[in-house]
């Protein structure tokens, strides 16, 4: 296993890990990811890069029901974003993250 290979292994958490490999070029196996692959990628982040923003808040909400209804029980994560003063999940969420 190369230098590279170990670096990459070694990183596989976190929100910046995604990140990281795919400036790399590299999976956290060690592969190469093909060059298609990281143009589709770049090309769709350069279009995100460019769009208006809604707000903070908004995104931040996004991001949280995103990523805890990965980690967090529906109820649970809903009175979290009551308690933090977001609006709590719309049906169209619970539909899409928990119901599948």
């Amino acid at each position: 296993m190369s230098a590279e290979t170990d670096q990459v292994n070694s990183t596989t958490k976190g929100a910046d890990a995604i990140d990281q490999a795919i400036a790399q070029g590299i999976d956290f196996d060690g592969t190469p990811i093909p060059a298609a692959k990281l143009e589709l990628y770049d090309q769709v982040m350069a279009l995100e890069a460019n769009r208006q923003r809604s707000g903070v808040s908004n995104t931040m909400r996004s991001r949280i029901v995103r990523i805890g209804a990965k980690h967090i029980p529906q109820a649970e994560l809903n009175q979290k974003l009551i308690d933090a003063g977001f609006a709590p999940l719309k049906d169209k969420e619970i539909a899409f993250f928990y119901n599948k």
